[in-house]
């Protein structure tokens, strides 16, 4: 069983910046996967990013971003943590954003590959 729970979220104005963290309790969470996505009001949760057990393997939304390096994924096993550093936000990246772990410890964009959920962190952009 791991436990989640993510911090960081805010209001910030468009073209700032915020960096979330997640934080794990339970065994094993150097094995796991972790992922970040998010849902807006009214729409679908959508994937973010992910970074595999080792941290050798990270996958972003778009991997031919037009916009390389605004997002980033990292994690400190030592600490049980993932993070996310997202810069020049958007208006539009309003969101509900969750942390969530694989016990198969890939980085998958897919959500049903994850099983274990935080309560999410609140990110507003006002333009």
């Amino acid at each position: 069983q791991v436990q989640l729970v993510e911090s960081g979220g805010g209001l910030v104005q468009a073209g700032g910046s915020l960096r979330l963290s997640c934080a794990a309790s339970g065994r094993s969470f150097s094995s796991y996967g972790m992922g970040w996505f998010r849902q807006a009001p009214g729409k679908e949760r959508e994937f973010v990013a992910a970074i595999n057990w080792r941290g050798g393997r990270i996958v972003y939304r778009d991997n031919a971003d037009s916009e390389p390096g605004r997002f980033t994924i990292s994690r400190d096993n030592a600490k049980n943590t993932v993070y996310l550093q997202m810069n020049s936000l958007k208006a539009e990246e309003t969101a509900v954003y969750y942390c969530a772990a694989a016990s198969s410890g890939s980085a998958s964009r897919s959500g049903d590959d994850y099983d274990y959920w935080g309560q999410g962190t609140q990110v507003t952009v006002s333009s």
